[in-house]
């Protein structure tokens, strides 16, 4: 099948489905032991160090740890710390991913910013290059900041309204900015702005790149504790109703398609891997969190900001593998009848 073909496969395949995963069925009571588990294998681990090319992420406590499960059912099972607040950094792409896509419908990320995996580094300009500003995904730095462009509203002031209300509407709390982290961020992100400009030249930037690149910064800014982001996993395992508040923030279609997204850039270079070892969609951030979701059965979250070489957490990727294990939720699992 040729690209073109490819194509045309799957605009029939916008049109004619939805995909939603069924529901596994596990015993509640199996959660906060899995909980309790994670946190006692990996309390004392000392690997990883915290991101240092945004100057203030360095100077995040190493120790934070937390870890945070909810529920459909708006249960909540944590362990460790539950207070101590990051920024959220690439994990706020994809809640904004989700906004355009409710606001636009599914087909809009696919024709003007693309799905597909780039193969290279979270912020490659070459990327941008090879494919002439298209293909380039919400959740690698330019098509995110593509994406955050396409969030509606008439003015930057309105843009950023929409993207914090829909952030706190997920979070079912009024989120704040880390401002010592967005002026760092803000500083040194001509990477960012480079991009944003380059795609402009492709006619794949639709706001002004300048503010565009603000707004993107602005919200990786935004300040989260484990539950919190639990609470945000949790709405899109729910369907996009949050578990907690009782408000449906997105759609069921909208969810379907944002953790589509997540399954396959979640992790940075090692979204194939974790994909093979954990199987639920993610999303990392290089300030130490990562959420993934279980559809239908839960969102779990962890904090800790030492990172692996390519800008995971390390404590939370092992955490939620040995969760997703002894839980039995790894989706692809099929016990034969």
């Amino acid at each position: 099948m040729n690209h073109s073909t490819t194509r045309v496969f799957l605009t029939i395949l916008f049109l004619a489905v939805s995909i939603t995963l069924p529901a596994q069925k596990i015993k509640k009571s199996d959660y906060q032991q899995a909980v309790d588990n994670a946190y006692e294998n990996y309390k004392s681990l000392k690997e990883g160090k915290n991101a240092d090319y945004i100057k203030e992420l360095a100077n995040v406590d190493p120790d934070i740890y937390g870890i945070a499960l909810v529920t459909t059912d708006g249960k909540m099972y944590t362990a460790g710390d539950l207070d101590s607040r990051v920024s959220m950094q690439s994990i706020s792409k994809v809640f904004t991913l989700a906004q355009v896509i409710e606001e636009q419908g599914p087909r809009a990320i696919f024709d003007k910013i693309g799905v597909d995996a780039t193969g290279m580094r979270f912020n490659s300009i070459i990327a941008i290059e090879m494919n002439q500003g298209m293909e380039i995904n919400p959740l690698v730095n330019p098509g995110a900041i593509a994406t955050t462009s396409l969030i509606a509203g008439v003015d930057s002031a309105a843009k950023w309204q929409n993207i914090l209300q829909t952030h706190n509407d997920f979070a079912g709390t009024e989120l704040e900015v880390n401002v010592p982290v967005y002026i760092s961020e803000a500083n040194d992100n001509l990477r960012n702005q480079a991009i944003a400009h380059l795609l402009k030249a492709y006619n794949r930037m639709y706001f002004d790149p300048v503010q565009a690149t603000d707004l993107y910064t602005k919200q990786c800014a935004l300040n989260v504790n484990a539950n919190e982001l639990a609470i945000m996993a949790a709405t899109l395992a729910n369907g996009g109703k949050n578990p907690i508040t009782g408000k449906t923030v997105v759609s069921p279609q909208t969810t379907t398609y944002t953790l589509s997204v997540m399954s396959t850039a979640g992790l940075y270079d090692d979204s194939g891997q974790w994909l093979y070892a954990v199987g639920l969609p993610a999303k990392s951030g290089v300030g130490g969190g990562i959420i993934a979701v279980s559809p239908g059965n839960f969102g779990v979250a962890v904090i800790s900001p030492p990172l692996n070489e390519v800008g995971n957490s390390v404590k939370a990727q092992k955490a939620i593998y040995d969760i997703v294990r002894d839980l039995g939720l790894h989706p692809y699992r099929i016990d034969p009848k």
